[in-house]
């Protein structure tokens, strides 16, 4: 029977909070609908953070009353301090993604914060996620490497998912923010995270930026990681860390993980044609290479 690997699709927010254009909010829900046709079941969906830093969230509640109601879909929504996990419990979010960082130069320049201020954070949070029943997962953001500070020693990434894991979150996820990570050492670090926060379920989240990402995604799940972070036609990026380029593309890891043996529960043809589809949105092509190339043996698209 073919193992199992669950893909988180970051799209609807990681993925259009680079795009110089603003895309409207029904074309949001539709690719949010898109995604669910095609399989998925876990979708971060909106950003409840300062408009005037983001505006391409700047209608996170809008976004969060039109979505298609799914049994057993899950929308994640992504929140950085008290004041935006309180706008996300109000607009009805179930799940929230917090955000830590592996250097105080990225956090500062991303969220305004420190390592320890950032951890300071999910401390407060996460028992008042707990009280309100709202699922609370984190993300240690530049895990592989900074912009700002070059490489990042294993060892602080490890203190930080462990300080973090005292916290019980859902999960926590290791990010390649600027897409710098090799197989090796993604092996590497999951192998010593894990040894640091016992039963706490571990994530990765890998940006495509030097073309590595497919590769470190495979050396993740062959180390035993059962989640991961990608986004459909491989948009996004992060718009505080220079030449941050895209996400892995959901199509990309959907493709080499099933010729692999496992199995997502998302259909391959429908991915692509929405990659196609968003690449008309935004009024140029999906950088994914799944997404161009097709599937392989080759079955029209749905």
């Amino acid at each position: 029977m073919a193992r199992t690997i669950e893909i988180v699709d970051v799209g609807p927010r990681d993925g259009l909070q680079s795009e110089p254009e603003i895309l409207p909010t029904s074309t949001k829900l539709e690719l949010i609908q898109r995604l669910v046709d095609a399989g998925l079941r876990r979708i971060e969906v909106a950003s409840f953070v300062n408009p005037k830093r983001v505006p391409q969230m700047a209608d996170a509640e809008a976004v969060m009353a039109g979505l298609p109601k799914v049994p057993g879909v899950q929308y994640v929504g992504l929140v950085l301090n008290r004041k935006g996990f309180e706008r996300a419990l109000a607009a009805g979010c179930t799940e929230v993604g917090l955000v830590a960082t592996a250097t105080d130069s990225f956090g500062e320049r991303n969220q305004g914060a420190t390592i320890e201020e950032n951890i300071r954070n999910v401390e407060e949070i996460a028992p008042l996620a707990r009280e309100a029943g709202v699922r609370m997962q984190v993300t240690v953001s530049v895990a592989f490497g900074c912009p700002f500070e070059g490489e990042v020693p294993a060892a602080r990434v490890v203190d930080v998912c462990q300080r973090l894991a005292a916290t019980q979150p859902l999960e926590i996820a290791i990010a390649d923010t600027i897409g710098v990570a090799v197989p090796s050492q993604v092996t590497a670090l999951v192998e010593q995270v894990r040894a640091a926060i016992g039963d706490v379920a571990l994530r990765c989240h890998f940006h495509n930026t030097r073309n590595t990402a497919v590769a470190n995604a495979y050396a993740a799940v062959l180390a035993g990681v059962k989640t991961l972070d990608a986004s459909v036609g491989g948009v996004g990026g992060c718009p505080f860390a220079p030449n941050a380029t895209g996400n892995v593309g959901t199509e990309d890891l959907v493709y080499m993980l099933s010729r692999a043996g496992y199995d997502t529960g998302i259909d391959l043809n429908k991915l692509i044609t929405t990659a196609k589809w968003l690449g008309e949105q935004r009024g140029k092509p999906v950088p994914s290479m799944v997404s161009k190339a097709g599937g392989f043996p080759a079955s029209p698209a749905r």
